[in-house]
Formats: structure tokens, sequence, C-alpha cells
């Protein structure tokens, strides 16, 4: 039932028009709707999608609220900061950054937040 359902992420944004403009020109995502509330929607693999909806009252999750599965975690690092993102580096317990990527048991990770404060996650298995 559900295991054969396309997901789609809803993230709260507080300026959509902002969100929109990281979300194609920053991240280098496909719009493919807008709803009349201002929600955009944005494709994504495996048939999925990202929705931004205007909630100006809600703070972001300091978690993170969605993650890119990428083949190459350095090119995509370096791809994104080009288009201006900006990755978090850890230095702290276990978790502990190089070149904004941290690398972990059966995975490597790298995060950074959307204009709105959202963190993303960008991770590629390893092993």
């Amino acid at each position: 039932m559900l295991s054969k359902s396309t997901v789609v992420t809803m993230l709260p944004v507080h300026d959509g028009d902002r969100a929109r403009r990281f979300y194609t020109d920053a991240l280098g995502l496909h719009e493919v709707a807008s709803s009349p509330d201002g929600t955009h929607y944005f494709e994504v693999g495996g048939g999925g999608a990202i929705g931004l909806r205007v909630l100006p009252n809600t703070e972001p999750s300091p978690n993170t609220a969605l993650s890119f599965e990428v083949g190459d975690i350095a090119a995509e690092v370096g791809e994104l900061e080009e288009r201006g993102v900006r990755f978090q580096d850890f230095d702290a317990g276990e978790l502990h950054t190089v070149g904004h990527i941290a690398t972990m048991e059966g995975e490597k990770a790298a995060w950074f937040t959307d204009s709105e404060g959202n963190t993303l996650c960008l991770h590629q298995p390893v092993g």
C-alpha cells in the first residue's frame, strides 16, 4: 500500500519567492507546479517531490528535514558551493568534517541550510 506510494516532502518556508529561487538557482531543481496558496513543488529523483509551503509562524527544525542521496558527494558539494550554498562544518564528539564532508560508518554526509533555515543533507553510501 504505502510502500509503493510516491513521497512528497513538505517543508515550511517564510518567504515563498526567496525559497523558490534557492531551490531552482542554488540547488538546480525544476519547479513542476505551484498552488493558489503559494506552495511550490519541485521534482526530485525516484518520482518524489519537494513542496515548499509558506507558513510564516513556523520555525525550521534544527534536525535534517531531507537528504539527497548522491553518487559523488565531493563533486556535489563543490558544485553547490559554486552556486552559493554554504555547508556546515562539525568538529564535536564523533562528528568531524573535512572539506564539509563527514565520514561515518556506511556513508559520507554534508549538511547545509536552505534560504529558510531548513537543514538539508547530501549523503553517499560507502562500503
